[in-house]
């Protein structure tokens, strides 16, 4: 009732009224009225423009902390308690994650490998350890299955492959993708679940062909896979569970982007200090050519 009163201003029998249910003077309301923005009004305006921009680019996948990030990196220099304040005030926050089921099948009878990595998930060297897993997406056209190869020293998705079928030729792609993407050298460690993919004979005979050694989690134990298994939570809780695929190929099309556009060039990763996994590496490339 009174906002409408603020409004219609030119209606001298609303402002009298609107006046009296405040108990302010005439001179006072048209005094504020005509006054200019304050410099904190102005700024505050421009930062939740700032806000609602990265905040729709990642199509609602940043919250507070990453957007204040984000904003640092631009020259937007603000206490994350603004940013907090006025993405509350604006309605915005982070998608939440949802859980979602395993796909592995380690009942075979298939030769099992050591568990090198021992949830050492810091490596200070690119491809020097992968870790790898695989995942299911919904269609209306039945699962689309993807297989990831991480690289533990940037978090970057080095290798992936996507297919109907959730066989050994979908971790047998995505570890060649890595290799032509990476060319590792001899002696990396390629860490992955007990699943009968990656136990299969042709794809320890390809880690062997390109001298990699192949390392594997104990039987029902997700967390020493923890960064592959995050990664997963990560994509489902930033695409897949907010969007009903028509078809494999149209969910194709959005994690192929999500992989190679979004997650790998532009989200920021708290591992590694909010920076992206290709800005990583370039920083790190470039100081150490520096030194």
């Amino acid at each position: 009732m009174i906002y409408g009163f603020i409004r219609d201003h030119s209606n001298e029998f609303a402002v009298e009224k609107m006046c009296q249910v405040l108990n302010v003077s005439r001179s006072g309301y048209y005094s504020w009225l005509n006054r200019k923005p304050g410099k904190r009004e102005l700024t505050n305006k421009k930062l939740k423009l700032k806000i609602a921009e990265i905040y729709w680019q990642t199509r609602g996948r940043c919250g507070s902390p990453r957007i204040h990030k984000q904003l640092k990196k631009e020259g937007y220099h603000y206490n994350i308690k603004r940013i907090e304040r006025l993405m509350r005030i604006m309605g915005l926050k982070a998608i939440q994650k949802r859980k979602f089921k395993r796909t592995t099948n380690s009942d075979n009878n298939l030769p099992l490998k050591n568990n090198l990595l021992k949830r050492n998930f810091s490596v200070t060297q690119p491809d020097k350890v992968w870790v790898s897993d695989i995942t299911y997406i919904p269609t209306k056209e039945g699962w689309l299955y993807l297989s990831v190869v991480i690289d533990l020293y940037s978090r970057k998705v080095v290798g992936w492959s996507m297919d109907n079928h959730m066989t050994k030729r979908l971790v047998i792609d995505a570890l060649e993708m890595a290799v032509l993407n990476r060319n590792p050298s001899r002696g990396l460690i390629f860490h992955s679940d007990r699943g009968s993919q990656y136990a299969s004979h042709d794809f320890q005979k390809t880690l062997w062909k390109y001298g990699i050694i192949s390392s594997m989690s104990r039987k029902g134990d997700c967390w020493d896979n923890a960064v592959a298994e995050s990664f997963f939570a990560t994509l489902k809780t930033e695409l897949i569970f907010h969007n009903k695929y028509q078809s494999r190929a149209q969910a194709k099309r959005d994690i192929f982007e999500y992989i190679e556009i979004f997650y790998n060039r532009i989200r920021l990763h708290s591992s590694l200090d909010y920076k992206s996994p290709e800005d990583y590496e370039k920083e790190r490339k470039t100081s150490k050519l520096c030194v």
